[in-house]
Parts: C-alpha cells; structure tokens; sequence
C-alpha cells in the first residue's frame, strides 16, 4: 500500500478564486468590508476580558476612492496584526483567523457577531485587483507591517512607520475593473451588503443642518440663518438595526421605521409583524412584516433578506423560509444558518429544516394571538393576507393542523367564521338527505350575483372564497373532513346543491319532455351546453346555466399546477343549460307551432341566462340587443 499528501500547485490558486469562488465580483468588498468588522469585534473582546491593554474607543470602518490613483482604499480600526500574524493569516490561503479565535475563546466570545469562517475572503480583492497592499498596526508594541502581492504566489513583507493602531488594505483596480471606482458603485454595494454590519462605515462625508443654539458665535454671512451647515462623517450602515434589539423594547413605531429602511420605496405600511428570536437549538433573529398581498402568487416572491451576523448573504431564502412565506419581506439572521464557501448561498443541513420548522410554528402561534386578542382587527386584515394563509394551508402539514384555530371564512354578507364556527352555523340548514354538509361558496359575489340570491332566498350561508388557489383549498378541506363538500353556488340549480326529500313533480308528460328536449338541442349549440330537463319551482327561472363543481374544479385544479386531471386545463368550457319543465315558458316553447318564433323564443332565453353567468359577448351580445328590441316594437 502506497501513502502520501496530495500536492496544491499554489499557482493556480488565484485563478481559481478569480473565476470560480465567487460568482459575482462585487462581493469582494463585502468580504473586506466583514473582515475588518471581525479586526473590530476581536479587539472589542479582547479589552472587554482584559487581554488588550488599549483604549477601545469609538472605531468605524472607513473606505476612500483614489479615482486618480485608481484604489481604493479600506482602513479599520482594529487589532491589527504584526509581521508574525501577517505571515500566518494572510499568507496561507483557506487558515481562517476568526475560526481560530472563535475557538480560543469559545467560551467567552461565542455571541461576539465575529463573521469569518473559511478563510479565503480576503483574497476576493483579487477578482478586482491587479495589486494588493496591507498596511497594519497591531494592538500590540510591535513595529507596523506592508505586505504587497500582485496576484502572483510572490509577495514583499517589510516594516512601515505607520503608528496607529488597526489596517489598511489597498486595492489597485485592474482595468476590467474601473466600475469599482465609481462613488455610485461602491456606495450601492456598501447598502446593499453592509448595510447593517455591526461597526459604523464611513464613505465620504456629507452635510447636516444644525440649528443655531442662542448666544452662539456664527459667521457673519450665517448670522440671520436659523440653521448653519456642517460637514459630518457620512455612515452608510445601520450597526444597530431592529432585529438585534429585544421586541420589548421596539415600539409599534420602531417596526414601522424599520421596514421604511429595509424598502425606502414601498409607500403602504405593513399589517403587523412577527419578531424571531431563538437561541436553542440555534440561534436566530429577525423580523417578518406581512404587507398587504395580491392574488399574485409569484410576483412577490424573495422580498426576505437573509443576513448572517449582519452581514448580507442574499434575497433567496428558499429553504430557510417555508414556501408559502416567501412572499412576506423582512430579514432573518442566523450564525448557524449553513452557508457555501462564496457566502452567496445555503448548503443542506439539518439545521436549515429545524429553521424553516420554527418559524412557521412561529408564524401560526403569531397569527394566532392576533385573532384571539383583536378578532375584529383580524377579520378587518383578512383580504389582504388570506393568499398566504391559503397557500400554507396546502404546502406545509404543520401549519396545516394549526390553521383552524385562526383561518376565516368569509359569507358574501361580510360575516367571519372560522371552519368550525361555518359548520356550526349551517348544519341545520344545508345538511343534504344523504347526510353531507354543502358549504355554499361563491368566487365572484358580482359574476354570480343572481345565483347567491336565490341561495339566499332559501336561508342558506353563501362564503367568498376567491383566490387562485381555492380549488386546490377546498379539495383538502374536503379530503380532510367527513360528510363535507363545497359547491359552487351557480354549478346547479339551488334545489340540485343540497337536496332535500321532497322532489317537484314536472307538468309536462315524458313525451311532451322528450318532445321539448329535441326541440332544443336543434337550437341550442351542442359544442359548449348540455340540456338537462328539471321540474323545478314554477317560480324559478326557465333557464338557467350551471357548470358542474366537478368538472370546473379539474379544470380551475390543473390551470393552476398540480392536482386536477391531466390536461384537463385546455379542454373548452362546457356548462349545462337547466330548463325548468313547471316554466310556463317551457310550456310555450312546446305549444308553439311556428320554428322561427319558437327559435326566437329559444335564443333569447339562452341569451338571458348566459347574461346572469357573464357569458354573451361580441356578435352573440350584439344581436341579442337586436332581437330584443324587435320583440318590444
């Protein structure tokens, strides 16, 4: 048996981190950016346990632009690091200085917020830089250090005079690469990584209005001015965001400023908000704002940031947050969430479904609360954020088994139910002869305006249920409740939705029905209606339109993606034509002996009850108008 150590030509190791590690070349100032956080955190400890001997102070992270020069520039504040450290940390790719630290004093500076874990962030400057500086002061007496690389295995190390303590990188910018010298280009990626890293950075300066206090010695030109301007550091980052603080101390207030920070340019406020905070079996904060929703499933998707330590890693939360609450905006921040060596996305892991499990569990208890404490407030929400409690119903079992308690459904009379409290209401009243309770539901209160009428001239409870998903919605509800069905309110005649036991007698013989029947399927297009005959009320119309629960709900089921039957999605539209034999104008229909006018009569019938489902449209609508007026001359 041979053994041996695989060889790593270190040669090719800056062009694989150029082209390969980082898949967007802009994180490189994410990456320095942090690594100059975690110098400031380091030392923040050390003086806090005593081990550095210095004045911690007030340190920001300061980043210059030499346009001219072509650099740019980042400088800390932090524990530096000597010629020895330099050597150590810098010069061996993949050695992680803050995995180090965090394992020397793993007991006491586990809750540091120190971001460093792989070791290669650094040299991400090369995927931007034809030449690196590092100037660097340790905390400790020891001289000052400058190491120069020029993407090359070969670097210079050598004493410098500079004095104070912390680091400054220099990044020579290559040519393809002159966009990072632009102040736009980094003051956006500064918000957009940075933005609420925990250490205070500084980009340029900016002026500020403050007012003259009285008595205050003023230039003379400013003297008649209530405000006088100064120049002040321009911080671009929020080290202490709402996330990090206890939800006892944020106001209402707070959580809406907040979100005015996370989306500058989003004008409506939320609902309410869900503030995380978890340290067993993980640790996690964050804040999720529900916003008014649309019907629009997809369009509102990765509004949810997802940071670690407060550092940016991106919008993609799949996985970390349910599917169903990927349309709610806000952030979440973990140091346990399981990131790939770019930081740019998850890796699977154990802990990302114990996230994931969490909150929605904390998601539910939330929504709980708020129903139990403020019903009327709840049901006053309930349109704006039903699509994601639908959408969870059906994509997550354990919010599933805990949406009873708060899930509404609504009647066209603007009356709230939850599903316990609807059965309770209609068991007495829409409960079939066969013993199964008929949820009536309506999905447009105006389409099927005439249909909830006549629901509702029989006493019965008519619910809106009109997202896009309702069909998938209301088959689990069905598969998971015994003796229950939903129909739709126009998929049938009243009397043929819930049928009672008494049954109308018709007044036309079998031979005047069938007589009438072949008259109408002569004139009635056989292609998109069915004709059925039923003795119906004589008070009820003549003709009526339904299309069958089943048969649409396939339909709506296999549209929307998943469940229904396959490619039922383009079959056409096909509806039943219902004419009520105790009509009198059945009665007429039959008893008239002149085709055209017993056509006209047909047509204009049809044309009447394919008004009431929305359906006369072009020509037909046009000469339905037409036919009307002649009747009337």
């Amino acid at each position: 048996m041979t053994t041996g150590k695989i060889n790593v030509s270190v040669e090719n190791i800056f062009p694989l981190i150029k082209k390969f590690l980082y898949s967007d070349h802009e994180i490189f100032l994410r990456e320095l950016v942090s690594n100059a956080t975690d110098a400031t955190l380091k030392l923040k400890h050390l003086t806090s346990i005593g081990e550095a001997k210095v004045e911690y102070g007030n340190p920001i992270i300061e980043v210059k632009i030499d346009k001219e020069g072509k650099k740019l520039h980042l400088i800390d504040q932090g524990l530096g690091m000597t010629a020895e450290e330099v050597e150590k940390y810098i010069n061996q790719v993949a050695f992680s200085g803050a995995e180090e630290f965090l394992e020397k004093y793993k007991d006491s500076a586990k809750d540091s917020g120190i971001i460093g874990h792989f070791g290669l962030g650094f040299y991400s400057a090369f995927m931007v830089a034809e030449k690196v500086e590092i100037i660097t002061k340790s905390f400790k007496d020891e001289p000052a250090a400058h190491w120069t690389c020029d993407g090359s295995p070969e670097f210079t190390l050598e004493p410098h005079d500079k004095t104070d303590r912390g680091t400054e990188i220099i990044l020579h910018i290559a040519e393809d690469s002159l966009e990072f010298l632009e102040e736009y280009k980094i003051n956006e990626l500064l918000t957009k990584y940075n933005k609420f890293m925990p250490v205070p950075i500084k980009f340029g300066t900016r002026t500020e209005k403050i007012e003259q206090k009285k008595g205050e010695s003023v230039s003379e030109e400013n003297k008649d001015n209530i405000f006088t301007e100064v120049e002040v550091d321009n911080i671009i980052n929020n080290p202490n965001p709402a996330w990090t603080k206890q939800p006892v101390d944020l106001t209402e207030e707070d959580y809406k400023n907040f979100y005015r920070e996370l989306y500058p340019m989003q004008f409506e406020e939320p609902l309410f908000n869900i503030h995380l905070n978890v340290d067993y079996p993980f640790n996690l904060t964050g804040i999720l704002y529900f916003p008014k929703m649309s019907a629009d499933l997809q369009m509102q998707k990765d509004k949810i940031q997802l940071y670690q330590n407060q550092v940016y890693v991106t919008d993609n939360v799949e996985g970390i947050v349910p599917e169903f609450l990927g349309m709610l905006k806000g952030v979440i921040d973990s140091p346990d969430i399981p990131l790939n060596v770019s930081r740019s996305g998850l890796q699977a892991d154990s802990n990302v479904k114990k996230i994931s499990n969490y909150i929605t569990r904390k998601v539910a208890d939330k929504l709980k609360g708020l129903f139990t404490e403020n019903r009327e407030d709840f049901e006053k929400k309930w349109n704006d954020i039903k699509i994601v409690l639908e959408y969870g119903m059906l994509s997550e079992p354990k919010f599933y088994e805990k949406s009873g308690d708060f899930v509404l459904y609504p009647t066209v009379d603007n009356q709230y139910y939850t599903l316990a409290e609807l059965k309770e209401a209609i068991t007495a009243n829409q409960t079939d002869k066969n013993g199964k309770l008929v949820v009536l539901y309506t999905s447009n209160k105006d389409a099927q305006h005439g249909y909830i009428e006549i629901a509702k001239e029989k006493g019965y409870e008519v619910i809106l249920l009109d997202s896009p998903i309702v069909s998938h919605l209301i088959q689990k509800l069905e598969s998971d409740n015994e003796n229950l069905t939903f129909t739709r309110v126009d998929s049938d005649h009243i009397d043929k939705l819930i049928q009672k036991e008494d049954t109308q007698i018709s007044k036309l013989s079998e031979d005047e029905s069938t007589q009438l029947k072949t008259v109408l399927e002569e004139i009635v297009p056989k292609t998109n209606y069915s004709v059925q005959l039923e003795p119906l009320d004589s008070n009820a119309a003549p003709f009526i339109i339904t299309q069958p629960e089943f048969m649409r709900r396939m339909k709506e089921m296999s549209q929307t993606g998943g469940g229904g039957m396959f490619g039922m999605g383009n079959f056409p539209e096909m509806y039943n034509l219902v004419v009520n034999t105790n009509s009198d104008l059945a009665t007429t229909i039959l008893n008239t002996s002149d085709k055209s006018a017993q056509e006209s009569l047909v047509k204009q019938a049809l044309d009447l009850a394919k008004i009431s489902q929305g359906l006369l449209k072009g020509e037909e609508l046009t000469a339905f108008v037409k036919r009307s007026f002649e009747l009337i001359k």
